[in-house]
């Protein structure tokens, strides 16, 4: 009898289960005789939670992957140069031929281009070839037991045992990446349950190996978080000397509201008039000396896949090369120095101190990081981009001599 159990219904068991005072101290058995005692509890299956668990060990891997803290984070160019490199084109024109009848039937069944679903299957695996080799219920066991993110990892392990439970797949042929991710286009086992599909009519939601099984469940993501047919992810802008930049990020308004305010297409001309009522957002990914983009409910879906900026980008920019459209037109300002993580976070606490919240000391240059240094940027009177550069490190650090 398959089980009809919700994804919600798999985190709020995970989320209800009582902290431990003595996490650290526990060991890996222990946590897994805790793990199988608190699911059967709430209803699961004790034979099949064993059998899930059987033999697993931590993997330091997985341990050093999630722990590994860069010092310097990377620039959002050199991450779109792999994505959209000529390599990672050429390969996605192969496959979208050799995948065409699935694509069309999808884009005109879903309304999601071929090109997007393609790119994101290129980005999270290169077409299928490298899908990860990390036995996902030891490294999602691995998470469990380190504990900083337990209720999220054991949510998966049971969305897991539901899989099999299902019948949808057998324990030994759940490998994935080491944060647990599956697939051609890297599903999450809570994802699965939620928007996996069988695209080739066997009767099977095989996302490993039927890449129409992998496309069309992420055409169908897509499509059930808001994707618009017709509608562009973004468009290139140019800016008037005079924009309120301090509009960026935050601020949606209708591309007619952003016209008047000074925002054209980069090509020149005007506007579209059926653009004109469409909600976007102003993205500056290097401040107000990279390309600027103008971009609309799309990106978001982009985003709910995988919630990052550059990928986001990397994904629109990649379908378009796909379908052979020009890319950015503005250069990227790539002789910036990036900052490094001290770095960023000496730029919080200084602006923390002039009293603009970045919403964390973690040396990572976020939306609310930008948000504070936009304000700091418009109360100073410079050009409000909120860009986290050396220059405006220099700037906090002599205002804070100043002070």
């Amino acid at each position: 009898m398959r089980l009809q159990i919700s994804v919600w219904a798999l985190l709020l068991l995970a989320w209800s289960f009582p902290a431990r005072s003595d996490d650290d101290a526990q060991t890996f058995a222990a946590w897994k005789i805790s793990f199988v005692e608190r699911s059967v509890s709430a209803g699961r299956d004790e034979v099949g939670l064993n059998r899930l668990l059987d033999g697993i060990t931590p993997d330091e891997t997985v341990l050093e992957r999630d722990r590994f803290q860069p010092e310097f984070t990377r620039p959002i160019w050199e991450y779109l140069q792999g994505a959209v490199s000529e390599l990672r084109v050429s390969g996605g024109k192969k496959a979208l031929q050799s995948q065409k009848k699935v694509l069309d039937q999808l884009e005109q069944t879903t309304g999601v281009p071929a090109e997007v679903i393609t790119a994101i299957w290129g980005l999270e695996s290169a077409y299928g070839k490298i899908q990860g080799n990390f036995d996902v219920v030891r490294a999602l066991a691995t998470l469990a037991h380190d504990g900083r993110r337990r209720a999220w990892a054991e949510g998966e392990l049971l969305a897991l045992l539901t899989m099999i439970e299902n019948g949808d797949a057998r324990r030994e042929d759940l490998k994935g990446a080491w944060a647990g991710a599956m697939g051609q286009t890297q599903f999450m086992p809570t994802t699965f349950l939620q928007y996996a599909i069988d695209g080739d009519g066997d009767g099977k939601k095989d996302i490993w190996n039927s890449t129409p099984d992998a496309l069309a469940s992420t055409a169908n993501y897509l499509l059930r978080h808001g994707w618009k047919a017709q509608e562009s992810w973004g468009e290139e802008v140019s800016l008037v000397e005079a924009f309120p930049y301090e509009l960026a990020d935050d601020t949606v308004l209708s591309i007619g509201s952003w016209a008047v305010r000074g925002a054209s297409p980069i090509h020149g001309g005007h506007w579209p008039e059926t653009e004109l009522g469409t909600a976007a957002r102003l993205l500056l990914p290097a401040g107000a000396h990279g390309p600027k983009i103008l971009v609309g409910g799309n990106f978001r879906v982009f985003k709910r896949y995988n919630n990052s900026t550059a990928y986001a980008l990397g994904v629109g920019l990649l379908a378009r090369a796909l379908d052979d459209k020009a890319g950015l037109i503005a250069k990227w300002p790539t002789d910036l120095v990036t900052l490094s993580r001290p770095q960023i976070q000496q730029m919080q606490e200084l602006l923390k101190e002039k009293g603009h919240d970045p919403g964390g000391v973690d040396g990572l240059a976020g939306p609310n990081t930008r948000r504070a240094l936009r304000a700091y940027q418009l109360q100073i009177g410079l050009l409000p981009d909120g860009f986290a550069s050396l220059q405006m490190l220099q700037n906090l650090r002599v205002n804070q001599t100043q002070d």
